[in-house]
């Protein structure tokens, strides 16, 4: 039965005549997309992972976010290869995605004429924006284009930064990139720079899957952004990658103590642990509270539900 609803609701979306078409999807469609996200929502029906979680995956490597959802299934979660404004920060938020498409009048005045009866302003590469709140991220396939191909401006980029206090990820170009630089904060993941006006591109839909360059995109998903490239994590599956991260931080900060002391030879260490270097463990853990990053109880029900 539920496979049934969420194809209803994928269909009434993706299938609807053209006089019906949607901007971006419901409430009730994007639920439907992530139905293994238990936790809150934001009202548009996206995945709402807590902030202090977001915070937490800044310090996760790409190798272990990527590697830990290779082990998942989802083999297609990272983009490489990126010109990055500040690359020497890292940037995680929730997902807002939009779909651009190279120009087709009738299509663009169907989507045109749906956002006039919703009362959406401006050029349609604004829409996004209106849609973003706080600790968002505005992500957009548009297919690669650079020359006339510019999502954003300074202009742009200042009120996204207004809404999201966050940047952008767009599988296509830039303007003004030295105003953008100027916005204290703002960051942006692009595919290259250009002084051209966007040109021959439409909106396709907003909230909806996309595609950048490797990866699968749902809304809602978290972005870990990094300059070596980028992983879109399941929202359900952020608590999960950041708890191991940190459990093999941990591992190897006791690890390396006690290699340092002598204690165990590297082919202990390196290998499943005995019952002995485990109960160390914990004794090390207790004796050095401070260095746990998440709490003890989800530290303990972690090892509890693991081989480790």
């Amino acid at each position: 039965m539920k496979r049934k609803i969420l194809h209803y609701l994928l269909l009434s979306c993706f299938s609807l005549p053209a006089v019906a078409q949607q901007v971006t999807l419901t409430s009730e469609q994007l639920k439907a997309l992530t139905p293994d996200w238990k936790g809150e929502r934001s009202a548009d029906g996206r995945p709402r992972v807590a902030d202090k979680l977001m915070e937490r995956l800044k310090k996760v490597h790409l190798e272990e976010a990527w590697g830990i959802l290779r082990n998942k299934g989802f083999q297609n979660q990272f983009e490489g290869d990126w010109m990055v404004l500040e690359p020497d920060s890292v940037m995680v938020g929730r997902v807002v995605t939009a779909q651009y498409l190279p120009m087709r009048p009738d299509y663009d005045k169907i989507i045109k004429d749906k956002g006039k009866s919703e009362a959406r302003i401006g050029a349609t590469n604004s829409w996004p924006i209106d849609v973003l709140k706080d600790g968002d991220i505005y992500v957009a396939d548009s297919y690669g284009k650079v020359a006339d191909g510019t999502l954003i401006g300074d202009n742009l980029g200042n009120a996204i930064y207004a809404k999201s206090h966050r940047g952008v990820i767009f599988y296509g170009s830039v303007r003004d990139i030295e105003g953008l630089e100027e916005i204290q904060g703002f960051n942006a993941w692009i595919k290259g720079y250009d002084p051209s006006y966007i040109q021959q591109m439409m909106l396709g839909g907003i909230n909806v899957p996309i595609r950048i360059g490797r990866a699968t995109v749902l809304p809602g998903d978290i972005a870990l952004a990094k300059k070596g490239g980028i992983v879109f994590i399941p929202a359900y599956l952020v608590e999960e990658v950041v708890l191991n991260a940190e459990f093999i931080g941990l591992r190897d900060a006791f690890g390396h103590q006690r290699l340092r002391e002598g204690k165990y030879t590297p082919g202990q260490i390196d290998t499943q642990w005995n019952e002995e270097i485990k109960k160390d463990f914990l004794k090390w853990l207790d004796e050095n509270p401070g260095k746990l990053p998440m709490s003890r109880a989800e530290l303990d029900k972690f090892m509890k539900d693991r081989t480790w």
